[in-house]
């Protein structure tokens, strides 16, 4: 993360994937009105996501220690004052979403705050109700490039605690938390874009799934 020109906290990545993540909101957030962002960081998504969903209510958060970095560009953009969220907490008390989008918190964490995270957002994620991960995952306990190997090296140096989480686990938790797996989108980067739902949606999952995985198998050959 670096300093934007108007002081505001950047971070180049958020830059870069802000579009495709679009292209992915945009095919399931057409009925949602309330949905929280767990995990904030710069706001740079909140800033640029809500600005094309003129419907929706998005609802930042992060830890408390990170607000007040969040707040100023959050009020530039005309969006909510945002919320302190500890995944950690027993209860989040930020009331309940049609959608609940994180982006590159959960190889950031421990693996029980992982744990944590799918625990705690039953009671905040209405009936039908959409879960959008995004951010690097191994399959099959093998990552989908080498540059996602070093990553996760870079990562547990930095903190033990931290690394790429498998997606069979994470997957597990959702599916323990009562959610179905609707699409997995490959994503810049090497990065996926999780998509779960709550059971009684409408979908296609298993075509769905199926050309995720072929679309997957075209960024791990170099595909287009």
């Amino acid at each position: 993360m670096r300093a934007a020109t108007d002081a505001l906290p950047f971070s180049q990545a958020c830059e870069n994937n802000k579009g495709p993540i679009l292209s992915v909101l945009q095919r399931h957030l057409g009925g949602s009105r309330k949905l929280l962002e767990i995990g904030a960081g710069t706001g740079q998504h909140a800033e640029f996501l809500a600005g094309h969903f003129p419907d929706l209510n998005w609802q930042a958060s992060d830890a408390a220690e990170s607000l007040p970095l969040l707040r100023p560009r959050l009020a530039r953009a005309g969006l909510p004052d945002p919320v302190a969220l500890d995944i950690d907490s027993a209860d989040w008390g930020c009331g309940s979403f049609d959608a609940i989008f994180s982006a590159n918190v959960l190889h950031i964490v421990g693996a029980p705050s992982v744990e944590n995270f799918f625990r705690g957002l039953g009671p905040h994620l209405n009936p039908d109700g959409l879960l959008l991960v995004y951010g690097p995952f191994r399959y099959r306990n093998a990552y989908t490039t080498e540059s996602n190997a070093q990553f996760d090296r870079w990562l547990k140096q930095r903190d033990p605690v931290s690394g790429i989480r498998d997606f069979e686990w994470v997957n597990a938790l959702a599916e323990d938390a009562g959610l179905t797996l609707v699409e997995d989108n490959a994503m810049p980067a090497n990065n996926q874009l999780l998509v779960w739902v709550r059971a009684g949606r409408r979908s296609r999952p298993k075509a769905t799934l199926l050309e995720a995985r072929a679309a997957r198998q075209d960024v791990e050959t170099g595909g287009s």
